[in-house]
């Protein structure tokens, strides 16, 4: 689709890269004020600064964008809803950007080195996978995948391309969960043998009206690889993450933030657990072999209880709420080893091992160690550093695919009612061979996903 120069296209001009060295230790101290980032980074004017790409200007859309103008400028909005494109133009794009219906346009653009993508879950990976393959550098709201399979390719894209490729779970740089992960990691907990997250239920709603698309709206190209359906309001916006045909519910939304965490706590970066087994599942509409029998409601889980295990014997619990191991806890992290436990979530770090901080603190550099010298404090900047050194940000695609195969693999388990086995190594589902045709998903013509 993209000629050769825009295929070569690195995503940072000459002029940018000079700057580099002088700004990268200032900036990997993380004590750089936000409002100074700019020139922190050594831009002079603004033809010095990135070039930005926004695809998807809804809520979260625009916010990773809004995060981004800081650093960059945006050049080109894109939205199938025309309300939404003009309002993204107004606000992100200060009333001078491009505005397109169809992403490629974006990415045919050889002036736009970033792109950032916030629309919904069903539409991350092909327009992820595009733009590597254009020569941008690529800031992409969770759940990065659909599936399992959609996971593996990105990842290979990304090996092939070389481009930076941060992923919107700002707890990896955000609150007190590096924290947490470094407590762990000095053994204050001891041996870490089980760990529980909590990420909420799903909502109930229906049965809602069939009727004809807005006309600002292409609702042919907001469904994209899903299935065609009928109009219902209920189905796009906010709402489109209670539909297993364009997300995973809560497993999906606050299990990519959360497993991830665990996952980081486990040091679990290239792997996931190899046995899946749920329990207590509520679902708001019958399923038949996994699928939803009603298609005017919402179907995706509203009560859950996911227990995996890891090879070494570590145990992962998947739930819509700690009610057990003598804890009541919402939304968050419960972490137990041999010597201690601990709770994290997005406001308190509690437990018995960080009290113990007062009179044993944790080593300097501890915290430090885990985020592997990036800055603490702020994703978007983290990413803007690494589009300049050409590193890994702190939320990259590889780890976080391992932690969306877990997710991928609970729903499986859940909406099949049966026991799961993985193999994380060669990433196939064992000795089930219906089971295993769920690693991916069948697109409709004319949206596949190809590399």
């Amino acid at each position: 689709m993209q000629g050769q120069q825009e295929i070569a296209h690195t995503g940072v001009s000459q002029d940018r890269r000079r700057f580099l060295q002088a700004s990268a230790a200032l900036a990997a101290t993380g004590m750089v004020p936000l409002g100074l980032a700019s020139r922190a980074f050594g831009y002079r004017a603004a033809n010095d600064r990135p070039q930005i790409g926004q695809i998807g200007c809804g809520g979260q859309g625009n916010y990773i964008t809004s995060r981004a103008t800081e650093f960059g400028d945006v050049v080109a909005v894109c939205d199938v809803d025309s309300k939404r494109a003009e309002d993204a133009k107004a606000k992100q794009g200060k009333g001078k950007a491009a505005i397109f219906e169809d992403y490629r346009k974006v990415l045919e653009r050889s002036d736009i080195d970033i792109v950032t993508i916030g629309t919904p879950d069903h539409w991350h990976t092909k327009i992820a996978i595009e733009a590597m393959q254009a020569g941008k550098d690529v800031y992409c709201e969770k759940p990065l995948t659909l599936t399992i399979e959609e996971g593996q390719l990105i990842c290979k894209v990304a090996k092939e391309t070389k481009k930076v490729f941060q992923v919107g779970t700002q707890q990896r740089s955000e609150g007190p969960f590096a924290r947490a992960v470094a407590l762990c990691r000095e053994g204050r907990l001891g041996k870490i043998q089980k760990i529980l997250v909590a990420i909420g239920g799903g909502d109930k709603g229906g049965p809602f009206k069939k009727e004809k698309a807005p006309p600002h709206l292409n609702w042919d190209m907001w469904l994209g690889q899903a299935p065609k359906v009928q109009y219902i309001k209920e189905r796009c916006n906010y709402q489109f993450r209670w539909w297993y045909e364009y997300s995973g519910g809560k497993m999906t939304d606050w299990g990519a933030h959360h497993v991830d965490v665990a996952h980081w706590i486990l040091d679990a970066h290239d792997t996931s657990p190899v046995s899946y087994e749920g329990s207590s599942v509520e679902h708001p509409v019958p399923l038949k072999n996994g699928y939803p029998t009603e298609d005017d409601k919402y179907n995706t889980a509203t009560a859950f209880r996911v227990a995996t295990k890891f090879k070494d014997g570590a145990e992962l619990i998947i739930t819509h709420h700690i009610r057990e191991e003598n804890a009541n806890h919402g939304n968050g992290v419960l972490v137990i080893g041999d010597k201690g436990r601990i709770f994290v979530d997005r406001g308190k770090l509690v437990g018995k091992p960080v009290d113990e901080l007062k009179e044993n603190p944790l080593p300097q550099d501890a915290v430090a160690k885990v985020l592997k010298g990036q800055a603490h404090g702020y994703h978007m900047r983290n990413f803007f550093e690494c589009v300049k050194s050409r590193k890994d940000p702190i939320s990259d695609v590889y780890s976080h695919h391992r932690a969306m195969t877990t997710c991928h693999l609970a729903n499986i388990c859940i909406r099949l009612g049966r026991k799961i086995e993985w193999d994380p190594v060669k990433e196939q589902i064992v000795g089930d061979e219906e089971a295993a045709k769920w690693v991916r998903r069948e697109q409709r013509k004319g949206y596949e996903i190809s590399v």
